[in-house]
């Protein structure tokens, strides 16, 4: 059968996108991308010994025996508040009062919380040693100077960002996000600005281009719209010169055979390049690659479910390796059939499903019906079910692979 099959489209895909350079970036603006050099910290964390509690520091021999029945009175020295620093060392039988955050004195080695105390100012009653020696935060027992606090090509979460704002990194190296330009196509198509077309049945509405749009950001890129090419060869070629704007160029529909589908022609009358444009698996049997005005290139078919799910095959790990990530794809877990599955076409499967976890382990179960125009099962599904090449019948009970479509675990290799 002619035809590419989907693993060798996605690894001479990723072989010809190139990384992107790096830049530094507002620490605020740095969410979800790649960390282009390691971090290594210029200071201990915490970068002194300070309370975990707001109560009294104190020396261990000066407080241990104490209890209720026989109190512990000591000196209050001095009044240490978060964002203070303490100004003497504790002698024998003093303390000083202290809270959360603040550095310890020397001599101190630990704090008693002010529960068990009589809360006094000039001098306090300890009503109990369970603290002796505790409450403490060490200098540097989170991160120390000269450590290796995150490695070249860790991915900016949340957590990442804080510890970058606690060791004062205010404009991390990062890999740009490649922007990655979205062209959709078709007589019949209009944007969601003419509701009254899509909603007289007249047009079609154009959820590619925001479906794509959403997945591009959920992948790391910038998404920009080039907007709908009619289906005449002056209009794709126009639509496609702003090519140059883009690091990576997504284009919908246009890639097959018949006489309205002008993209390869046009492609090819530019001076453009055509790697290949079918593979053997469905859905989205007509996915092409190569190059436009020097633009990596990637053609999704035109139907909604086939768009995503060669979006998720193709596109995705083509984002993520721009953006620096060294694991692109996902993952494929083993999962069992919850039910028996029948396929005619011999191609590479992958099916819209819910995966679920049982006693026995995953178990998957089809979204229903599997045509590629039936968004809804992308709405309904967690996972894509993969059924090899030629495989027509599938047992109840059989193991499979699945990706599973929010896995954040990635592959250096496609799971398909």
């Amino acid at each position: 059968m002619s035809g590419l099959a989907a693993r060798e489209a996605a690894l001479r895909i990723l072989a010809s996108v190139p990384r992107q350079p790096t830049l530094r970036i507002p620490l605020d603006d740095a969410l979800g991308t790649v960390l282009a050099e390691p971090l290594v910290s210029p200071l201990d964390l915490p970068a002194w010994t300070n309370s975990a509690m707001d109560g009294y520091a104190t020396r261990g021999e000066d407080v241990r025996g104490a209890n209720a029945e026989r109190p512990v009175r000591l000196r209050v020295v001095e009044v240490i508040p978060a964002g203070a620093f303490p100004t003497r060392a504790l002698q024998p039988g003093e303390c000083a009062r202290i809270f959360t955050g603040a550095p310890l004195p020397a001599g101190a080695d630990g704090v008693i919380r002010q529960e068990d105390t009589d809360l006094g100012r000039d001098t306090v009653e300890i009503r109990s040693d369970r603290d002796a020696g505790v409450n403490l935060r060490l200098a540097g027992e989170d991160i120390r100077r000269g450590a290796t606090v995150l490695e070249a090509g860790t991915e900016l979460g949340a957590a990442e960002l804080g510890v970058l704002a606690s060791l004062a990194v205010a404009h991390p190296l990062v890999f740009r996000r490649p922007r990655v330009g979205i062209l959709g196509g078709g007589d019949e198509i209009v944007d969601v600005d003419q509701p009254e077309e899509i909603l007289s049945g007249r047009k079609v509405a154009s959820s590619n281009s925001h479906t794509l749009h959403a997945l591009v950001r959920l992948a790391g890129g910038e998404p920009l719209n080039l907007g709908l090419a009619r289906d005449t060869p002056e209009s794709v070629r126009a639509h496609l010169a702003r090519a140059p704007e883009c690091d990576l160029l997504v284009t919908t529909a246009g890639i097959s055979v018949g006489e309205h589908d002008h993209l390869r022609d046009v492609v090819a009358e530019i001076g453009g390049s055509l790697d290949f444009w079918k593979l053997r698996m469905r859905p989205g049997a007509p996915v092409g690659f190569g190059r436009v005005l020097g633009v990596p290139w990637i053609g999704l078919p035109g139907n909604p479910v086939s768009t995503m799910v060669t979006f998720e095959l193709f596109v995705r790990p083509a984002i993520r390796a721009m953006a620096g990530h060294a694991s692109p794809f996902r993952r494929a877990t083993q999962v069992r059939a919850a039910e028996h599955i029948s396929l005619r076409p011999m191609l590479q499967h992958f099916l819209r499903a819910v995966v679920t976890d049982t006693a026995s382990g995953p178990e998957a179960r089809l979204t229903g019906p599997q045509g590629s125009g039936i968004l809804t099962s992308m709405v309904r599904a967690n996972a894509l079910l993969i059924v090899p090449e030629g495989q027509h019948e599938t047992p109840k009970g059989s193991q499979m692979s699945a990706m599973v479509l929010n896995d954040p675990i990635h592959s250096t290799e496609p799971g398909f």
